[in-house]
Protein backbone atom coordinates (compact mmCIF):
# COMPACT_ATOMS: atom_id res chain seq x y z
CA UNK A 1 0.00 0.00 0.00
CA UNK A 2 1.85 3.41 -0.56
CA UNK A 3 2.23 5.47 1.83
CA UNK A 4 3.56 8.80 0.84
CA UNK A 5 2.96 10.19 -2.97
CA UNK A 6 4.85 13.74 -4.10
CA UNK A 7 3.87 14.74 -7.12
CA UNK A 8 5.72 17.93 -9.29
CA UNK A 9 7.10 18.49 -5.61
CA UNK A 10 8.71 22.09 -5.42
CA UNK A 11 10.00 24.51 -2.95
CA UNK A 12 11.64 28.03 -3.60
CA UNK A 13 13.01 30.44 -1.14
CA UNK A 14 13.47 34.24 -1.96
CA UNK A 15 13.58 36.12 -5.17
CA UNK A 16 15.30 37.36 -7.99
CA UNK A 17 19.12 36.94 -7.33
CA UNK A 18 18.56 35.41 -3.74
CA UNK A 19 15.71 33.20 -5.27
CA UNK A 20 16.71 29.37 -4.19
CA UNK A 21 15.11 26.43 -5.83
CA UNK A 22 15.48 23.93 -3.05
CA UNK A 23 13.22 21.15 -5.08
CA UNK A 24 12.42 20.98 -8.06
CA UNK A 25 9.65 19.08 -9.35
CA UNK A 26 10.35 15.64 -7.19
CA UNK A 27 7.91 13.01 -8.03
CA UNK A 28 8.16 10.12 -5.22
CA UNK A 29 6.08 7.12 -3.91
CA UNK A 30 6.88 4.99 -0.73
CA UNK A 31 5.08 2.09 0.49
CA UNK A 32 3.96 0.62 3.36
CA UNK A 33 6.86 -0.61 5.43
CA UNK A 34 9.43 0.66 3.55
CA UNK A 35 12.83 1.61 5.08
CA UNK A 36 14.15 4.28 2.39
CA UNK A 37 17.48 6.34 2.66
CA UNK A 38 17.46 9.53 1.22
CA UNK A 39 21.16 10.44 0.51
CA UNK A 40 22.70 13.99 -0.86
CA UNK A 41 25.35 16.37 -0.66
CA UNK A 42 25.06 19.55 1.80
CA UNK A 43 22.69 21.88 0.41
CA UNK A 44 21.02 19.21 -2.31
CA UNK A 45 17.57 19.31 -0.70
CA UNK A 46 17.05 16.27 1.14
CA UNK A 47 16.47 18.12 4.28
CA UNK A 48 13.83 20.26 2.87
CA UNK A 49 12.12 17.21 1.28
CA UNK A 50 11.99 15.87 4.67
CA UNK A 51 9.93 18.87 6.35
CA UNK A 52 7.75 19.21 3.28
CA UNK A 53 6.98 15.32 3.77
CA UNK A 54 6.75 16.37 7.59
CA UNK A 55 4.10 19.34 7.11
CA UNK A 56 6.97 21.39 9.01
CA UNK A 57 6.97 23.52 5.47
CA UNK A 58 4.89 24.01 2.67
CA UNK A 59 5.96 23.13 -0.70
CA UNK A 60 5.92 26.34 -3.49
CA UNK A 61 3.57 23.76 -5.82
CA UNK A 62 3.22 20.23 -6.45
CA UNK A 63 1.60 18.25 -3.91
CA UNK A 64 1.48 15.26 -0.95
CA UNK A 65 -0.33 12.62 0.27
CA UNK A 66 0.54 11.52 3.64
CA UNK A 67 -1.57 7.82 4.29
CA UNK A 68 -4.21 9.12 1.78
CA UNK A 69 -4.38 12.33 3.12
CA UNK A 70 -3.22 15.77 0.64
CA UNK A 71 -1.47 17.70 3.36
CA UNK A 72 -1.33 21.15 0.96
CA UNK A 73 -5.32 21.30 1.95
CA UNK A 74 -4.87 20.97 5.83
CA UNK A 75 -5.17 24.51 7.38
CA UNK A 76 -2.81 25.58 10.42
CA UNK A 77 -4.33 24.39 12.71
CA UNK A 78 -5.23 20.79 11.22
CA UNK A 79 -1.48 20.23 10.04
CA UNK A 80 0.11 20.20 13.87
CA UNK A 81 -2.63 17.90 14.71
CA UNK A 82 -1.65 15.52 11.69
CA UNK A 83 1.78 16.07 12.11
CA UNK A 84 1.86 14.76 15.41
CA UNK A 85 -0.90 12.00 15.09
CA UNK A 86 0.43 10.45 11.78
CA UNK A 87 4.04 11.78 11.23
CA UNK A 88 7.21 10.95 13.85
CA UNK A 89 10.15 13.19 13.76
CA UNK A 90 13.25 12.55 14.81
CA UNK A 91 16.35 14.77 14.03
CA UNK A 92 20.08 14.87 15.08
CA UNK A 93 19.69 17.54 18.36
CA UNK A 94 17.19 15.24 20.28
CA UNK A 95 14.77 18.19 21.21
CA UNK A 96 13.55 16.68 24.39
CA UNK A 97 12.01 19.11 26.85
CA UNK A 98 14.17 19.39 29.68
CA UNK A 99 12.41 19.85 32.85
CA UNK A 100 10.42 16.84 32.48
CA UNK A 101 10.95 13.05 32.87
CA UNK A 102 11.45 10.76 30.17
CA UNK A 103 7.92 9.22 30.43
CA UNK A 104 6.29 12.45 29.82
CA UNK A 105 8.53 13.28 27.03
CA UNK A 106 7.56 9.92 25.41
CA UNK A 107 3.73 10.40 25.92
CA UNK A 108 3.79 14.37 25.00
CA UNK A 109 2.28 14.24 21.66
CA UNK A 110 -0.51 11.62 23.33
CA UNK A 111 -0.74 14.57 25.97
CA UNK A 112 -1.01 17.22 23.80
CA UNK A 113 -4.57 15.60 22.42
CA UNK A 114 -5.79 14.48 25.58
CA UNK A 115 -5.29 10.97 25.13
CA UNK A 116 -4.89 8.24 27.51
CA UNK A 117 -1.59 6.38 26.80
CA UNK A 118 -1.58 3.15 25.46
CA UNK A 119 0.26 1.14 28.32
CA UNK A 120 0.51 -1.91 26.66
CA UNK A 121 2.19 -0.06 23.28
CA UNK A 122 4.21 2.22 25.90
CA UNK A 123 5.84 -0.37 27.97
CA UNK A 124 6.57 -2.55 24.96
CA UNK A 125 8.24 0.39 23.30
CA UNK A 126 10.13 1.46 26.37
CA UNK A 127 11.39 -2.16 26.64
CA UNK A 128 12.98 -2.62 23.24
CA UNK A 129 14.50 0.83 23.09
CA UNK A 130 16.12 0.31 26.37
CA UNK A 131 14.45 2.31 28.34
CA UNK A 132 12.47 0.88 31.00
CA UNK A 133 15.20 2.21 34.05
CA UNK A 134 15.54 5.24 32.55
CA UNK A 135 11.41 6.47 32.69
CA UNK A 136 11.48 8.68 35.94
CA UNK A 137 14.95 10.82 34.35
CA UNK A 138 15.36 14.07 33.40
CA UNK A 139 16.74 14.22 29.57
CA UNK A 140 19.83 15.30 31.40
CA UNK A 141 20.64 12.77 33.43
CA UNK A 142 20.69 10.54 30.01
CA UNK A 143 23.73 9.78 27.54
CA UNK A 144 23.53 11.14 24.09
CA UNK A 145 22.36 7.28 22.98
CA UNK A 146 19.69 7.62 25.83
CA UNK A 147 18.18 10.89 24.86
CA UNK A 148 18.21 9.70 21.30
CA UNK A 149 16.43 6.59 22.34
CA UNK A 150 14.07 8.60 24.30
CA UNK A 151 13.01 10.44 20.69
CA UNK A 152 12.57 7.40 19.04
CA UNK A 153 9.89 6.22 21.43
CA UNK A 154 8.50 9.57 21.35
CA UNK A 155 8.14 9.74 17.33
CA UNK A 156 6.80 5.94 17.88
CA UNK A 157 4.53 6.19 20.57
CA UNK A 158 0.75 7.33 18.14
CA UNK A 159 2.05 4.66 15.48
CA UNK A 160 2.68 7.25 12.66
CA UNK A 161 2.04 6.40 9.18
CA UNK A 162 5.33 7.11 8.77
CA UNK A 163 8.90 8.18 10.74
CA UNK A 164 10.87 11.09 9.36
CA UNK A 165 14.30 10.60 11.40
CA UNK A 166 16.74 13.45 9.95
CA UNK A 167 20.94 13.00 10.23
CA UNK A 168 19.52 10.85 13.88
CA UNK A 169 23.25 9.53 14.27
CA UNK A 170 24.69 12.36 13.59
CA UNK A 171 25.50 13.62 17.02
CA UNK A 172 26.58 10.47 18.50
CA UNK A 173 29.85 8.10 18.62
CA UNK A 174 30.21 4.86 16.39
CA UNK A 175 28.47 2.38 19.19
CA UNK A 176 25.84 4.86 19.52
CA UNK A 177 25.24 5.56 15.89
CA UNK A 178 25.09 1.55 15.55
CA UNK A 179 22.67 0.74 18.48
CA UNK A 180 20.16 3.55 17.31
CA UNK A 181 20.13 2.30 13.21
CA UNK A 182 19.71 -1.15 14.82
CA UNK A 183 16.44 -0.28 16.74
CA UNK A 184 15.63 1.81 13.92
CA UNK A 185 15.93 -1.25 11.65
CA UNK A 186 13.96 -3.19 14.62
CA UNK A 187 11.08 -1.41 14.49
CA UNK A 188 10.80 -1.62 10.60
CA UNK A 189 10.20 -5.25 10.98
CA UNK A 190 8.58 -5.42 13.67
CA UNK A 191 5.91 -2.47 13.49
CA UNK A 192 6.08 -2.61 9.84
CA UNK A 193 7.07 1.07 10.65
CA UNK A 194 8.01 3.05 6.82
CA UNK A 195 10.99 5.00 7.66
CA UNK A 196 12.53 7.42 5.90
CA UNK A 197 16.06 8.42 6.72
CA UNK A 198 18.21 11.24 5.36
CA UNK A 199 21.84 10.66 6.00
CA UNK A 200 25.09 11.76 4.62
CA UNK A 201 27.10 8.53 5.49
CA UNK A 202 26.70 5.82 2.73
CA UNK A 203 27.46 2.29 4.98
CA UNK A 204 24.10 3.98 7.03
CA UNK A 205 21.93 4.21 3.57
CA UNK A 206 23.46 0.54 2.79
CA UNK A 207 21.27 -0.38 5.60
CA UNK A 208 18.51 0.89 3.99
CA UNK A 209 15.92 -0.81 1.96
CA UNK A 210 16.31 1.77 -0.85
CA UNK A 211 18.46 4.38 -1.56
CA UNK A 212 17.52 7.67 -3.21
CA UNK A 213 19.78 9.86 -3.99
CA UNK A 214 18.85 14.17 -4.00
CA UNK A 215 21.35 16.47 -6.15
CA UNK A 216 20.19 20.49 -7.03
CA UNK A 217 17.23 19.35 -5.95
CA UNK A 218 15.73 16.56 -7.92
CA UNK A 219 16.24 12.95 -7.92
CA UNK A 220 19.40 11.79 -9.40
CA UNK A 221 18.80 8.45 -8.69
CA UNK A 222 16.53 5.93 -6.93
CA UNK A 223 17.85 2.38 -6.09
CA UNK A 224 16.94 -0.80 -4.16
CA UNK A 225 19.95 -1.96 -1.70
CA UNK A 226 20.49 -5.67 -2.47
CA UNK A 227 19.93 -8.49 -0.33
Amino acid sequence: MEIVRCEKLSKIYGSGQTRVTALDGVDLSVEQGEFVAIIGTSGSGKSTLLHMLGGVDRPSSGKIWIDGVDISTLSEKQCPVFRRRKVGLVYQFYNLIPSVDVRQNILLPMLLDGQKPDEKRFDELTEVLGLRDRLHHLPGQLSGGQQQRAAIARALIYRPAILLADEPTGNLDKRNSEEILGLLKLSNKKYRQTILLITHDERIALEADRIITIEDGRILSDQEVAG
